[in-house]
């Protein structure tokens, strides 16, 4: 992921961050099945990032422009995304 952000973005800043441990215990539908969620791999993430190519663009079309490079990620397992983009000089929480 790290790679194709990096390739999409040039970016200042970039942390992806495998968050899939703190989802243990959760439930979650695997084929129609409900089923614990062991914490284990790699399905849960926190993308951070800043780059000047998200300067104009709206919250939801940075969204958007961070799914569309990881959408193979998304359709092979990646089960959540949690992105905080910024472009440079915008104030961020990390």
């Amino acid at each position: 992921m790290e790679v194709k952000l990096s390739e999409a973005f040039s970016p200042e800043r970039l942390s992806v961050i495998n968050e899939s441990h703190l989802h243990a215990g959760h439930h979650h539908v695997e084929n129609g099945e409900t089923q614990e969620f062991d914490g284990k791999g790699e399905t849960h993430f926190r993308v951070r990032i800043v780059s000047s190519a998200f300067s104009g663009m709206s919250r939801i079309e940075r969204h958007r422009a961070v799914n569309a490079v990881l959408s193979e990620e998304l359709k092979a397992g990646v089960h959540a995304l949690a992105i905080e983009p910024a472009a440079p000089g915008e104030t961020v929480r990390w």
